[in-house]
Protein backbone atom coordinates (compact mmCIF):
# COMPACT_ATOMS: atom_id res chain seq x y z
CA UNK A 1 0.00 0.00 0.00
CA UNK A 2 1.42 3.29 -0.59
CA UNK A 3 1.42 6.05 1.37
CA UNK A 4 0.68 9.98 1.05
CA UNK A 5 0.18 12.89 3.27
CA UNK A 6 -2.47 13.49 1.19
CA UNK A 7 -4.86 12.06 -1.44
CA UNK A 8 -7.32 14.56 -3.49
CA UNK A 9 -10.43 12.67 -4.66
CA UNK A 10 -10.90 14.49 -7.88
CA UNK A 11 -8.76 16.94 -10.93
CA UNK A 12 -11.10 19.41 -11.31
CA UNK A 13 -10.29 22.71 -10.35
CA UNK A 14 -11.07 22.18 -6.79
CA UNK A 15 -9.11 19.20 -6.39
CA UNK A 16 -6.13 20.33 -8.86
CA UNK A 17 -5.80 23.74 -6.71
CA UNK A 18 -6.01 21.84 -3.50
CA UNK A 19 -2.87 19.89 -4.88
CA UNK A 20 -1.13 22.87 -5.99
CA UNK A 21 -1.29 24.13 -2.25
CA UNK A 22 -0.45 20.94 -1.20
CA UNK A 23 2.56 20.46 -3.00
CA UNK A 24 3.74 23.67 -2.65
CA UNK A 25 3.79 22.94 1.52
CA UNK A 26 5.75 19.65 0.87
CA UNK A 27 2.95 17.50 1.57
CA UNK A 28 3.58 14.20 -0.79
CA UNK A 29 0.59 14.37 -2.58
CA UNK A 30 -1.89 11.77 -4.81
CA UNK A 31 -4.39 12.92 -7.12
CA UNK A 32 -7.21 10.02 -8.05
CA UNK A 33 -9.43 11.11 -10.97
CA UNK A 34 -11.59 8.93 -12.71
CA UNK A 35 -12.23 10.79 -16.21
CA UNK A 36 -10.25 13.92 -17.09
CA UNK A 37 -8.39 16.24 -15.72
CA UNK A 38 -10.42 19.84 -15.32
CA UNK A 39 -13.79 17.68 -14.60
CA UNK A 40 -16.49 19.79 -16.03
CA UNK A 41 -14.55 22.62 -17.55
CA UNK A 42 -13.10 20.39 -20.27
CA UNK A 43 -16.49 20.74 -21.64
CA UNK A 44 -16.68 24.70 -20.98
CA UNK A 45 -15.80 26.48 -24.52
CA UNK A 46 -15.43 29.47 -22.88
CA UNK A 47 -14.79 30.92 -19.69
CA UNK A 48 -16.01 34.96 -19.30
CA UNK A 49 -16.28 35.51 -15.42
CA UNK A 50 -13.20 33.92 -14.01
CA UNK A 51 -11.31 36.72 -12.41
CA UNK A 52 -7.81 37.94 -14.95
CA UNK A 53 -9.30 36.92 -18.52
CA UNK A 54 -11.24 39.48 -19.73
CA UNK A 55 -11.43 38.13 -23.23
CA UNK A 56 -12.70 34.71 -21.74
CA UNK A 57 -10.53 31.12 -21.80
CA UNK A 58 -11.19 27.89 -22.56
CA UNK A 59 -12.11 25.24 -20.01
CA UNK A 60 -9.72 22.64 -21.29
CA UNK A 61 -6.57 25.08 -21.08
CA UNK A 62 -7.22 26.13 -17.44
CA UNK A 63 -7.74 22.56 -16.81
CA UNK A 64 -4.24 21.79 -18.58
CA UNK A 65 -2.71 24.68 -16.65
CA UNK A 66 -3.75 23.94 -13.41
CA UNK A 67 -2.90 20.10 -13.98
CA UNK A 68 0.55 21.56 -15.03
CA UNK A 69 0.94 23.59 -11.74
CA UNK A 70 0.27 20.78 -9.68
CA UNK A 71 2.70 18.42 -11.20
CA UNK A 72 5.41 21.29 -11.42
CA UNK A 73 4.80 21.14 -7.37
CA UNK A 74 5.56 17.01 -7.25
CA UNK A 75 1.71 15.71 -7.01
CA UNK A 76 0.93 12.67 -8.73
CA UNK A 77 -1.76 11.74 -10.51
CA UNK A 78 -3.48 8.58 -11.18
CA UNK A 79 -7.01 7.83 -13.19
CA UNK A 80 -9.04 5.55 -11.23
CA UNK A 81 -12.61 5.36 -9.85
CA UNK A 82 -12.56 5.61 -5.97
CA UNK A 83 -14.97 2.75 -4.44
CA UNK A 84 -14.43 3.55 -1.31
CA UNK A 85 -12.90 5.74 1.65
CA UNK A 86 -12.30 3.86 5.73
CA UNK A 87 -11.31 5.90 8.43
CA UNK A 88 -8.77 4.63 10.46
CA UNK A 89 -7.38 5.36 14.12
CA UNK A 90 -4.56 6.61 12.96
CA UNK A 91 -4.56 6.68 9.25
CA UNK A 92 -7.33 6.60 5.99
CA UNK A 93 -7.51 4.20 2.91
CA UNK A 94 -8.62 5.24 -0.01
CA UNK A 95 -9.45 2.18 -2.36
CA UNK A 96 -9.15 3.33 -6.12
CA UNK A 97 -9.78 -0.01 -8.88
CA UNK A 98 -7.29 -2.45 -7.45
CA UNK A 99 -4.97 -0.17 -5.49
CA UNK A 100 -5.37 1.39 -1.74
CA UNK A 101 -3.54 4.41 -0.70
CA UNK A 102 -3.02 5.45 2.68
CA UNK A 103 -3.23 8.82 3.93
CA UNK A 104 -3.03 11.27 6.43
CA UNK A 105 -5.81 13.39 5.12
CA UNK A 106 -8.01 13.30 2.24
CA UNK A 107 -10.05 16.01 0.50
CA UNK A 108 -12.45 15.00 -1.65
CA UNK A 109 -13.36 16.69 -4.82
CA UNK A 110 -15.03 14.51 -7.16
CA UNK A 111 -17.73 16.95 -8.41
CA UNK A 112 -20.82 15.71 -10.24
CA UNK A 113 -22.14 14.26 -13.21
CA UNK A 114 -24.90 14.85 -15.78
CA UNK A 115 -28.32 13.74 -14.35
CA UNK A 116 -29.99 11.64 -17.65
CA UNK A 117 -33.55 12.74 -19.14
CA UNK A 118 -34.94 9.79 -18.36
CA UNK A 119 -37.18 9.49 -21.49
CA UNK A 120 -38.42 7.02 -23.75
CA UNK A 121 -35.62 6.62 -26.08
CA UNK A 122 -32.89 8.82 -24.53
CA UNK A 123 -30.79 5.50 -23.97
CA UNK A 124 -31.62 3.67 -27.45
CA UNK A 125 -30.30 7.27 -29.23
CA UNK A 126 -27.36 8.07 -26.71
CA UNK A 127 -24.76 8.42 -29.51
CA UNK A 128 -27.06 8.55 -32.33
CA UNK A 129 -28.51 12.05 -31.65
CA UNK A 130 -28.88 12.00 -28.27
CA UNK A 131 -25.71 13.78 -26.46
CA UNK A 132 -24.79 15.09 -23.34
CA UNK A 133 -21.43 17.66 -24.34
CA UNK A 134 -22.17 20.42 -26.54
CA UNK A 135 -18.24 20.62 -26.72
CA UNK A 136 -17.33 17.26 -27.63
CA UNK A 137 -20.10 16.71 -30.25
CA UNK A 138 -21.42 20.24 -31.62
CA UNK A 139 -19.60 19.87 -34.52
CA UNK A 140 -21.57 16.34 -35.66
CA UNK A 141 -24.37 18.70 -35.73
CA UNK A 142 -23.66 21.20 -38.39
CA UNK A 143 -26.32 22.69 -40.00
CA UNK A 144 -28.78 20.37 -38.16
CA UNK A 145 -31.84 21.05 -36.07
CA UNK A 146 -31.25 20.18 -32.25
CA UNK A 147 -33.11 20.55 -29.38
CA UNK A 148 -31.25 21.65 -25.80
CA UNK A 149 -33.22 20.78 -22.37
CA UNK A 150 -32.60 22.69 -19.42
CA UNK A 151 -32.85 25.93 -18.42
CA UNK A 152 -29.73 26.62 -16.26
CA UNK A 153 -26.48 28.00 -16.65
CA UNK A 154 -24.72 25.46 -18.31
CA UNK A 155 -27.43 24.72 -20.64
CA UNK A 156 -27.81 27.87 -21.58
CA UNK A 157 -24.07 28.01 -22.13
CA UNK A 158 -24.59 24.74 -24.25
CA UNK A 159 -27.11 26.07 -26.54
CA UNK A 160 -24.90 29.09 -27.19
CA UNK A 161 -22.03 27.04 -28.48
CA UNK A 162 -24.25 24.97 -30.49
CA UNK A 163 -25.37 28.01 -32.59
CA UNK A 164 -22.19 28.11 -34.14
CA UNK A 165 -22.93 24.65 -35.58
CA UNK A 166 -27.11 24.18 -35.86
CA UNK A 167 -29.07 25.63 -38.05
CA UNK A 168 -31.52 25.89 -35.26
CA UNK A 169 -31.58 25.31 -31.79
CA UNK A 170 -34.45 25.25 -29.67
CA UNK A 171 -34.16 25.20 -25.87
CA UNK A 172 -36.93 22.89 -24.08
CA UNK A 173 -37.39 24.02 -20.21
CA UNK A 174 -40.19 22.48 -17.87
CA UNK A 175 -41.16 26.28 -15.77
CA UNK A 176 -42.22 29.29 -17.63
CA UNK A 177 -38.96 31.03 -16.74
CA UNK A 178 -35.17 29.90 -17.04
CA UNK A 179 -32.83 29.44 -13.92
CA UNK A 180 -29.63 30.84 -16.08
CA UNK A 181 -28.55 34.37 -15.00
CA UNK A 182 -29.72 37.35 -16.76
CA UNK A 183 -26.62 37.49 -19.30
CA UNK A 184 -26.63 34.09 -20.68
CA UNK A 185 -30.46 34.59 -20.99
CA UNK A 186 -30.31 37.88 -22.52
CA UNK A 187 -27.56 36.66 -24.86
CA UNK A 188 -29.72 33.30 -25.76
CA UNK A 189 -32.86 35.56 -26.39
CA UNK A 190 -30.55 37.73 -28.67
CA UNK A 191 -29.31 35.03 -30.84
CA UNK A 192 -31.40 34.32 -33.76
CA UNK A 193 -30.93 30.66 -34.03
CA UNK A 194 -32.25 30.24 -30.79
CA UNK A 195 -36.01 29.46 -29.66
CA UNK A 196 -37.18 28.63 -26.38
CA UNK A 197 -40.40 26.18 -25.33
CA UNK A 198 -40.74 26.96 -22.25
CA UNK A 199 -43.53 24.99 -19.49
CA UNK A 200 -42.72 21.84 -21.70
CA UNK A 201 -41.08 18.44 -21.06
CA UNK A 202 -39.70 15.97 -23.53
CA UNK A 203 -41.83 12.52 -23.26
CA UNK A 204 -40.01 10.55 -25.73
CA UNK A 205 -37.13 10.48 -27.92
CA UNK A 206 -38.23 8.98 -31.28
CA UNK A 207 -36.25 8.12 -34.93
CA UNK A 208 -35.04 5.45 -36.84
CA UNK A 209 -31.91 4.73 -36.81
CA UNK A 210 -30.60 8.06 -35.46
CA UNK A 211 -32.82 10.51 -33.89
CA UNK A 212 -35.75 12.37 -35.55
CA UNK A 213 -38.24 13.94 -33.44
CA UNK A 214 -39.23 14.33 -29.86
CA UNK A 215 -42.52 14.24 -28.46
CA UNK A 216 -43.36 17.26 -25.85
CA UNK A 217 -46.11 17.78 -23.48
CA UNK A 218 -47.07 21.67 -22.53
CA UNK A 219 -47.51 20.85 -17.95
CA UNK A 220 -49.88 23.91 -17.88
CA UNK A 221 -52.40 22.47 -20.68
CA UNK A 222 -51.05 19.05 -20.57
CA UNK A 223 -51.24 19.00 -24.36
CA UNK A 224 -48.96 16.91 -26.95
CA UNK A 225 -46.42 18.53 -29.67
CA UNK A 226 -44.05 16.82 -31.63
CA UNK A 227 -40.49 18.63 -32.73
CA UNK A 228 -38.52 17.36 -35.87
CA UNK A 229 -34.85 17.50 -34.43
CA UNK A 230 -31.34 16.01 -35.21
CA UNK A 231 -29.73 16.07 -32.41
CA UNK A 232 -30.95 16.04 -28.35
CA UNK A 233 -28.32 17.85 -25.82
CA UNK A 234 -29.26 16.77 -22.31
CA UNK A 235 -28.58 19.66 -19.82
CA UNK A 236 -31.05 19.20 -17.04
CA UNK A 237 -28.74 18.94 -13.84
CA UNK A 238 -25.86 17.05 -11.91
CA UNK A 239 -25.73 14.68 -9.61
CA UNK A 240 -22.84 14.20 -6.46
CA UNK A 241 -20.28 11.21 -7.08
CA UNK A 242 -20.68 10.37 -2.96
CA UNK A 243 -22.36 6.79 -3.26
CA UNK A 244 -19.26 5.51 -1.88
CA UNK A 245 -19.55 7.82 0.59
CA UNK A 246 -22.86 7.45 2.63
CA UNK A 247 -22.26 6.30 6.13
CA UNK A 248 -19.02 7.75 5.81
CA UNK A 249 -18.97 11.59 6.42
CA UNK A 250 -22.49 13.71 6.83
CA UNK A 251 -24.61 14.01 3.50
CA UNK A 252 -27.61 16.29 2.72
CA UNK A 253 -30.29 15.41 1.42
CA UNK A 254 -29.17 15.38 -2.54
CA UNK A 255 -26.39 13.41 -1.80
CA UNK A 256 -24.29 16.89 -1.23
CA UNK A 257 -21.33 16.76 1.58
CA UNK A 258 -21.91 18.75 4.25
CA UNK A 259 -18.99 20.78 5.32
CA UNK A 260 -17.73 23.76 7.69
CA UNK A 261 -16.06 27.20 6.83
CA UNK A 262 -12.73 25.14 6.32
CA UNK A 263 -14.03 22.47 4.56
CA UNK A 264 -14.13 20.30 7.09
CA UNK A 265 -16.50 16.80 6.67
CA UNK A 266 -17.93 15.41 9.94
CA UNK A 267 -14.43 13.10 10.00
CA UNK A 268 -11.69 14.87 11.17
CA UNK A 269 -9.29 15.10 8.65
CA UNK A 270 -11.25 14.59 5.65
CA UNK A 271 -12.38 17.35 3.70
CA UNK A 272 -14.78 18.62 0.54
CA UNK A 273 -14.11 20.85 -1.92
CA UNK A 274 -16.03 22.49 -5.10
CA UNK A 275 -19.51 21.06 -7.05
CA UNK A 276 -19.65 18.24 -4.67
CA UNK A 277 -19.93 20.35 -1.40
CA UNK A 278 -23.46 21.38 -0.12
CA UNK A 279 -24.68 24.66 -1.16
CA UNK A 280 -21.91 25.26 -3.91
CA UNK A 281 -22.23 28.06 -6.40
CA UNK A 282 -20.83 25.81 -9.14
CA UNK A 283 -18.33 28.28 -10.68
CA UNK A 284 -14.86 27.85 -10.93
CA UNK A 285 -13.47 30.68 -8.92
CA UNK A 286 -15.69 29.26 -6.01
CA UNK A 287 -14.09 25.93 -6.49
CA UNK A 288 -10.85 27.29 -6.57
CA UNK A 289 -11.51 29.07 -2.99
CA UNK A 290 -12.63 25.97 -1.93
CA UNK A 291 -9.72 24.08 -2.80
CA UNK A 292 -7.23 26.02 -1.30
CA UNK A 293 -8.62 26.68 1.94
CA UNK A 294 -9.35 23.04 1.95
CA UNK A 295 -5.52 22.58 1.16
CA UNK A 296 -4.30 24.77 3.98
CA UNK A 297 -6.87 23.02 6.50
CA UNK A 298 -5.63 19.44 5.80
CA UNK A 299 -1.91 20.90 6.23
CA UNK A 300 -3.45 22.12 9.49
CA UNK A 301 -4.61 18.52 10.64
CA UNK A 302 -1.54 17.05 9.70
CA UNK A 303 0.59 19.27 11.48
CA UNK A 304 -1.44 19.35 14.69
CA UNK A 305 -1.93 14.91 14.59
CA UNK A 306 2.02 13.81 13.96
Amino acid sequence: MKEYQVVIIGAGPAGLTAAIYAGRARLSTLVIERELVGGQISYAPLLENYPGFPEGLAGPDIGEMMEKQARKYGAEIVYESVSGLVNGATAKTVRAGEAEYATRAVIIAGGCQRVPLGAPGEKEFTGKGVFYCATCDAPLFRDKKVAVVGGGNSAIAEALHMTKFASSVKIIHRRDQLRASRVLEEEARANPKIEFILNSVVKTVKGDKLVQEVQLENVATHTTSTLSVDGVLVAVGTTPNTDYLKGIVNLDEGGYIITSDTMATSVAGIFAAGDIRHNSIRQVAAAVGDGAVASVAAERFISEHK
